[in-house]
């Protein structure tokens, strides 16, 4: 079999409009997801028997199951109990955003533990109100801590999101399925997807580990 690369250069700008909507995708679900992931994070620290159950339910079934099925769930089955039509594009955010938000979730009750208690005694002993001990104190922490985890996390999910093509949305790996099929070029159409996945979540990765290092540099100070 001979390969030809060159055939990609007429499909050029479809895939490009495929990674734009998988960077789209991607970035929605992300501020979705981590902004989901610490209020359940917030959840299951508190000293509430019921929030603490209810969040932990969430996140162990949807931490525990695949990622594909509930994305199919919610493409095919959440519309016929709701009597509602969803696009791939609504359900593709529904889906990965729960993912997400159970996944960061863990991230931020970890963040959360390692705040140390004297911090809200003082929030206590200054009189200030819940929300504004949450916004001013907890979540700036939190985040801080969380960062090198969450742009883990983030990582994974724009992996991740190739699952969106099963349910028709034009992301990358579904237009480079078309292409596929349509050119008879599985080879060089996938393996061109392939490394583009890698050439963005590599940098990505790469900077996690450099980002680490500092925040755990700076929070030893």
């Amino acid at each position: 079999m001979t390969l030809d690369f060159s055939i990609l250069l007429r499909f050029e700008h479809a895939l490009l409009l495929g990674l734009w909507m998988t960077i789209k995708l991607t970035l929605i679900c992300i501020v979705l997801g981590c902004s989901l992931g610490f209020l359940v994070g917030l959840a299951r620290t508190s000293g509430n028997v019921a929030m603490r159950a209810v969040s932990s339910i969430y996140v162990e079934f949807f931490r525990g199951t695949p990622v594909l099925i509930q994305l199919f769930w919610i493409f095919f089955c959440l519309p016929l109990l709701l009597g509602v039509e969803l696009s791939n594009l609504a359900s593709g955010v529904i889906a990965l955003t729960l993912y997400m938000g159970a996944i960061t979730s863990e991230t931020f009750r970890a963040s959360l533990r390692s705040i140390g208690s004297e911090q809200m005694d003082a929030c206590v002993a200054l009189g200030l109100p819940r929300n504004i001990q949450i916004v001013n104190v907890v979540l700036p922490q939190a985040v801080l801590r969380a960062i090198p985890t969450l742009l883990s996390n983030c990582v994974s999910l724009f992996k991740e999101s190739a699952l969106v093509s099963a349910v028709g949305m034009a992301d990358l790996m579904f237009v480079g399925q078309n292409i596929s099929n349509n050119t008879a070029r599985p080879v060089e159409v996938l393996t061109v997807v392939a490394l583009i996945y890698f050439v963005i979540a590599f940098p990505l990765t790469r900077a996690v580990s450099f980002i680490e290092v500092r925040i755990l540099k700076k929070l030893a100070l």
